[in-house]
């Protein structure tokens, strides 16, 4: 199939979303290929900074959320039902017999409204992000529509959020699962049957190095070294351990500063824990910013940090697609042995890795970077080269039209 002919639907669970630069570069990457795109939202974006990079997409969004656009998916069941009615019924009685919950019934009536949307298109394959919602809907509306799926799952989707025979079921209808480590891969395998092994596919989230790059020689550092994290404020991301860490740092007289971009639920607790530290003229809240900024302070920053945990219920992140951006940016990053983290950073090599949950050992980390700029810049070097050869959104895109099997200009 020609690039320029090439229809490809991606389901996700909203558009547009802040914290999920990996799809908006993935949507405009396949979009310079020549893949013409379609977009379904599970849900309608929040309230939140919007990235500027949001305005070279082409393809249409649609919006499923049965809230506000319930007489659409009324009348798309309808029209499928009318349509196809033995496929309905048993897409229907398939829902119902996997699980009975309304949310994952949901799920079936959205499909019903995409099956119809797609009988007037000329979409060959779908693909979801996140094996939750998302690959609920691309399920069933292969099972209503016939259409080949495909769905990328992250992390909490398959170690909290998705049941493991929901899972295997969603595996099972697939053309393949991606996933963006070789650890999750592995876990994915476990839960497969043997013959279905192959199915699992690690497919690394790609940066647009483009807009990152390797330093900034023209811009003027602060002359007290500055740590910047990027992250949603929850437990996973161990900002909290990171905040102990720089009391730690504190107490040994070290002077820096630390930036936190990202808006979360644990704010409150987080800027308590502070302030009960006596921090406040170390520590600085910037909020939730839009890509633009990030990458700002990026390049304004000496160094990154982000010390991933594994939470009570098995939260988890897959490889933080902020440690790629701040490598990208030739920044040293400090982060843990976390999931699929050690396949991007490798400890000593191009960044520092750390027990998760140990502030005394991540303050260790950050003291060597702090009191060695030649370290800092060593490992930060070798990062970018790393994030270069291995992490590019041009190779992740080969990779995934291949499983898409189709074919794009080159």
């Amino acid at each position: 199939m020609d690039g320029a002919r090439a229809r490809l639907a991606y389901i996700v669970s909203t558009w547009p979303r802040l914290s999920q630069t990996f799809v908006l570069t993935e949507v405009l990457a396949l979009e310079r290929r020549g893949v013409a795109l379609r977009i379904f939202s599970i849900k309608e974006p929040e309230n939140e900074p919007v990235h500027e990079d949001l305005r070279r997409v082409r393809a249409k969004a649609t919006y499923l959320s049965l809230a506000n656009n319930r007489k659409k998916v009324v009348r798309g069941n309808f029209a499928t039902a009318v349509r196809h009615p033995l496929r309905y019924l048993r897409t229907l009685l398939r829902a119902l017999l996997l699980n009975p919950r309304w949310s994952f019934l949901q799920s079936f009536l959205q499909a019903a409204y995409v099956a119809d949307l797609l009988s007037r298109d000329t979409i060959t394959h779908l693909h979801a992000h996140f094996a939750t919602a998302p690959a609920s809907v691309a399920m069933f509306t292969h099972h209503l529509a016939g259409i080949p799926y495909t769905f990328t799952a992250h992390a909490k989707d398959i170690y909290f959020d998705t049941k493991p025979r929901l899972l295997r079921t969603k595996i099972k209808h697939s053309r393949a699962v991606v996933t963006i480590s070789e650890y999750n891969r592995g876990y994915l395998t476990h839960l497969m049957h043997p013959s279905e092994s192959t199915k699992a596919r690690c497919v690394y989230n790609g940066m647009d190095l483009s807009r990152y790059s390797n330093g900034h020689p023209g811009i003027e550092k602060h002359l007290v070294p500055s740590i910047v994290t990027v992250a949603r404020l929850i437990e996973k991301k161990g900002v909290g351990d990171l905040i102990r860490a720089c009391h730690i740092l504190r107490e040994r007289e070290r002077s820096f500063r630390l930036e936190i971009i990202g808006k979360g639920p644990l704010r409150a607790a987080l800027k308590t824990q502070v302030h009960l530290l006596k921090l406040q003229d170390t520590v600085r809240f910037r909020g939730a910013l839009a890509q633009e900024a990030v990458r700002e302070a990026y390049r304004q920053a000496d160094i990154f940090a982000l010390p991933c945990v594994i939470t009570e219920n098995g939260d988890r992140d897959g490889i933080p697609t902020v440690l790629m951006e701040a490598m990208a940016c030739g920044l040293p990053v400090v982060s843990t042995g976390v999931s699929g983290i050690p396949e991007l950073v490798e400890s000593g090599r191009d960044g520092i890795l750390v027990e998760p949950r140990n502030p005394e050992m991540l303050a260790d980390a950050l003291d060597r970077l702090l009191s060695n700029e030649d370290l800092r810049k060593k490992l930060g070097a070798a990062a970018c080269a790393k994030v270069t050869k291995k992490f590019s959104v041009e190779r992740s895109v080969t990779e995934l039209l291949g499983l898409f099997q189709l074919e794009a200009d080159r």
